[in-house]
């Protein structure tokens, strides 16, 4: 075993605490031949300190394209020529969308708006949303709705909406490269309010927007600071019209290294296979990704790409041996 996972293994493993910023630095920087070992102590760190359950989750976009912000590999702004065009989804097809997930054995449904923030309009949709999918389907319901007022923290909070997604993207050195039109910190102050208002907080990035291995380091040890719930893994899709949409998408051993560093910084965090999986990692790299540390996956379609179909994914699980998370469990 190398001196850098002999290390993590003691720390990590044996005593439950997180790799800093230069620990993950090595784990990504580690050679080819020491990946599945890796890997291997990944798996055995996310089922010492989080257990054999897989969280499923489904996400739906309540409001699509037209978001007035800049962020370089999003299809969904307004700002670029990609072909996401603004789109409001009603109440019927989004209790539907959260039944056809509840289907799936999903404990976990996000609603989701491309916003800088909400407006009146748009909180009197998850309003009544959040409502109609409460009588209809027994499932927990989160939400990703931008950068939030203290007002509006506490609203959904009152709404009882249980976890808030809100991605910090990349490591603060690297942000203002992929985003113009708002800052790292605001982005950081509305998870603290979500945390202090007692919902979980969801918060990850994208990996492969053009971040050096330092620079992912930091954003590792950035996101074991804040200490969320769950952190999301997206992989960068190359959307075309964006500013990112020529980039080539990250390599497999780079983005299982990364899962497997990610992981050794955050031995009790909820890891979520997200965007992008599909392309990067194929079937058998997403194979690998579930036996090094993922624990949790978005089943379905995403916001503007899709995904594996959900039953691709259970089957997974089932042949892993890797039980979904009971609904009744998280309540």
């Amino acid at each position: 075993m190398s001196t850098t996972l002999a290390r993590a293994r003691t720390q990590v493993l044996d005593d439950g605490v997180g790799l800093a910023e230069a620990g993950v630095l090595e784990v990504l920087t580690l050679p080819d031949e020491d990946l599945a070992e890796a890997l291997q102590l990944a798996h055995e760190v996310r089922m010492r300190w989080c257990g054999p359950d897989v969280e499923v989750e489904g996400i739906v976009s309540l409001k699509t394209g037209g978001c007035p912000e800049d962020c370089h590999f999003c299809s969904q702004s307004g700002q670029f020529t990609s072909p996401v065009r603004a789109v409001w989804l009603d109440i019927p097809s989004l209790v539907e969308a959260a039944r056809q997930t509840a289907a799936t054995g999903a404990t976990e449904f996000c609603i989701v708006a491309a916003v800088r923030g909400p407006d009146a309009r748009l909180m009197a949709q998850v309003r009544d949303g959040v409502a109609a999918i409460r009588k209809e389907v027994d499932i927990n319901i989160a939400a990703s709705l931008g950068m939030l007022s203290q007002d509006q923290v506490n609203e959904l909070a009152a709404l009882g909406v249980h976890r808030y997604n809100h991605n910090l993207e990349t490591a603060r050195s690297y942000f203002p490269s992929i985003v113009t039109t708002h800052s790292w910190e605001e982005r950081w102050d509305t998870l603290r309010m979500v945390r202090e208002a007692g919902m979980e907080v969801c918060c990850g990035g994208i990996l492969g927007l053009g971040e050096s291995l330092d620079q992912r380091a930091e954003f590792a040890g950035q996101l074991g600071e804040l200490d969320p719930h769950e952190v999301p893994l997206n992989f960068l899709n190359p959307r075309p019209g964006t500013p990112l949409g020529d980039r080539d998408v990250l390599d497999a051993k780079d983005a299982l290294r990364a899962i497997a560093a990610f992981r050794l910084a955050m031995p009790r965090t909820v890891l979520r296979y997200a965007g992008g999986r599909e392309i990067t990692l194929g079937d058998l790299g997403t194979r690998d990704g579930l036996l090094g540390g993922i624990n949790a996956v978005i089943v379905g379609n995403y916001l503007t790409t899709l995904g594996r179909p959900a039953t691709e994914d259970l089957a997974l699980l089932t042949e892993l041996s890797m039980p979904v998370k009971a609904l009744s469990a998280t309540l």
